[in-house]
């Protein structure tokens, strides 16, 4: 029952083969079994998620219940969750009670699903490895000496070892499609703007966009036609039409389902950086695209080498930016017996944040100081309008992008944390759609030679989720590398059959 998919269990609670309750209690469990090995949760709702789950099985009961109604999620530790606390992963903000809660939860909420707990992530999303949470690092499933990705490394983990069937993430510069790839599970990044930002703890207000980490395209859609739409409360949210996801995967009884599709390689993607097992396992993939009818062409983006400095500029400056408000006077830790305001400042944010966020506040702070401005953030927001105009020529010629996710597999635990700028290179082609405002997915194509899960990253025009998706799904039909798990997290389970009626 906790390798099924959405459709399935959603099947399975609406004719009351299994309850809500029966089913959180499954997922509760493993979470307690397993969890201390990944280190994936934060905090475990365990009494909050079974009275929801009772609720929704009495929405089943009375026919009120929708097609999410009674299955449990996890959220990252970044959304806003009334009553529950919200930490980010940082001792800034460890016994932050959030007095509301975000809209893509509070819609989420809404269709009766279950919150089983927030995962653990990088601080303040800050990172791509999910080592910098204050609460420990995030192990890999598939080999617990290695990373999990970040920042959303949690609920990469949490869903790849089934401890919850889908999760919500957030993603700044590839930080649900990098955590997606390595841990072998189906990420989506949708167009900036489409998902509300209200209540989703910033990093970078430019560049953060809520999103999914799910087994596969299809889970994705799901819970993507419920986070999806407008928002009044955020700026930044675009009030467009939001189609069916679901309805729109593609049907997989043709023989060439993606017969006219133009998938563009970028060849800057492709270069020495890629490690060579990453790029068979890439090619092995993009064949077989091109077996269900697409067709691959070589385009260029002149101006990728210049994403990663442009983007940390960027990123940094608004980070400097955001996390000002953590003064120790409003909310969040305060040191003790300060002796007057500017030691309170001071102490305050030295103890609660730690080595990665300082780094990033002061880079940031540098960037946007007298006399630097023009030359490093203005300059880098100049690179960004090149960036984005490399991608709009692209799809005159294509309709999808399709590449490497990250340049190698799962790296091992403490390998780059003292080497920051090795560790920023992990986002080199995921960064670059964040700075352009689109849609990306990650979705798993295989294994490496040490047994380490390996994505492929699909790319489409601003506001073309659904052909992500139903690409996505489409190969997702005709493999099995979403259906893995893990070997150490596979257990027996006899399902307690409910009488029919």
């Amino acid at each position: 029952m906790y390798n099924e998919s959405l459709s399935k269990l959603s099947a399975s609670l609406q004719s009351r083969q299994i309850s809500s309750e029966e089913l959180t209690q499954i997922f509760l469990d493993r979470i307690r079994r397993f969890d201390p090995i990944l280190n994936s949760f934060i905090t475990i709702t365990e009494d909050l998620a079974l009275q929801q789950a009772q609720a929704a099985d009495q929405r089943i009961i009375t026919g009120n219940a929708g097609p999410l109604t009674g299955i449990p999620i996890a959220h990252k530790d970044i959304f806003c969750t009334h009553g529950t606390k919200t930490t980010c992963a940082s001792r800034m903000l460890e016994n932050f009670i959030a007095p509301y809660d975000a809209t893509a939860i509070s819609r989420i909420q809404s269709t009766g699903m279950v919150m089983l707990g927030k995962v653990n992530m990088d601080e303040f999303a800050m990172g791509s490895s999910s080592e910098t949470s204050y609460f420990g690092p995030v192990k890999n499933p598939w080999d617990i000496t290695r990373v999990s990705g970040g920042s959303s490394g949690g609920s990469a983990a949490a869903v790849a070892a089934r401890l919850t069937p889908i999760a919500t993430g957030t993603d700044t510069g590839g930080s649900i499609r990098q955590p997606a790839s390595f841990c072998g599970v189906t990420g989506i990044k949708p167009t900036y703007g489409r998902i509300s930002r209200y209540g989703m703890i910033a990093y970078a207000c430019s560049l953060d966009q809520g999103g999914i980490i799910a087994q596969n395209a299809e889970d994705a859609a799901l819970l993507l036609n419920v986070m999806a739409g407008f928002d009044p409360k955020d700026s930044t949210s675009m009030d467009l039409p939001v189609p069916d996801y679901v309805a729109s995967l593609s049907a997989s009884n043709q023989t060439t389902p993606l017969s006219g599709l133009k998938i563009g390689l970028p060849q800057e993607w492709y270069g020495d950086g890629l490690d060579k097992d990453v790029r068979s396992i890439v090619e092995a993939a993009l064949n077989s695209l091109t077996k269900l009818g697409a067709q691959l062409i070589d385009i260029n983006l002149p101006h990728s080498p210049y994403c990663i400095p442009c983007y940390y500029v960027i990123a940094m400056s608004e980070a400097s930016s955001n996390l000002s408000r953590y003064d120790g006077v409003r909310f969040g830790h305060r040191c003790q017996n300060s002796k007057d305001l500017l030691d309170l400042y001071t102490r305050s944010r030295a103890e609660g944040f730690d080595r990665e966020v300082k780094r990033r506040i002061m880079t940031g702070t540098f960037s946007l100081s007298a006399g630097y401005y023009d030359a490093y953030y203005l300059k880098a927001l100049k690179i960004r309008r090149l960036i984005a105009e490399d991608f709009r020529q692209a799809f005159k010629k294509v309709d999808i992008l399709a590449g490497p996710v990250a340049p190698t597999a799962a790296f091992a635990l403490g390998e780059h944390s003292e080497d920051p700028v090795t560790m920023y290179l992990q986002d080199i082609y995921t960064l670059p759609l964040n700075l352009a405002g689109l849609p990306g997915i990650s979705i798993p194509i295989g294994f490496e030679v040490k047994g380490l899960p390996v994505g492929l990253q699909l790319i489409s025009n601003h506001w073309q989720e659904e052909r992500l998706l139903s690409i996505a799904h489409c190969y997702q039909q005709e493999t099995d590398w979403h259906k893995i798990i893990p070997r150490r997290f596979v257990t027996a389970y006899l399902p307690r059959l409910r009488e029919k009626g």
